[in-house]
């Protein structure tokens, strides 16, 4: 099922960018992991909206664009031991996690 989600620069949301360095014959194994913790886990709990995963061409990187309604239910997500575990299965895939909080300044769609 493809749902599309439109990024809104009106809505003061947190907007995650993880990047996943990862070897690639690694990367595959590694957007099945984050999208299975999405599927079970992360998408249950308080405050998601939404997670999509991009996996560069190389395959040396992987993208976690997600958006939670605020920084609080971000965090609150992070402390929760059941999303910990996915977290941590993955820095075990990925050589190195960067994870960032953003907020959405401004858009751009062709109309």
């Amino acid at each position: 099922m493809t749902v599309t989600v439109n990024i809104d620069s009106s809505r003061p949301v947190a907007t995650l960018i993880n990047v996943f360095t990862v070897a690639p014959e690694r990367q595959q194994e590694l957007i099945a992991l984050l999208a299975h913790a999405t599927e079970t886990t992360m998408k249950h709990q308080p405050g998601f909206i939404c997670a999509n995963f991009h996996a560069s061409q190389d395959g040396e990187r992987v993208i976690n664009y997600a958006q939670w309604e605020s920084e609080e239910h971000y965090w609150a997500m992070r402390r929760d031991p059941g999303a910990q575990v996915h977290m941590d299965q993955a820095a075990m895939i990925a050589t190195d996690v960067q994870p960032r909080l953003f907020r959405v300044r401004s858009t751009h769609a062709r109309p």
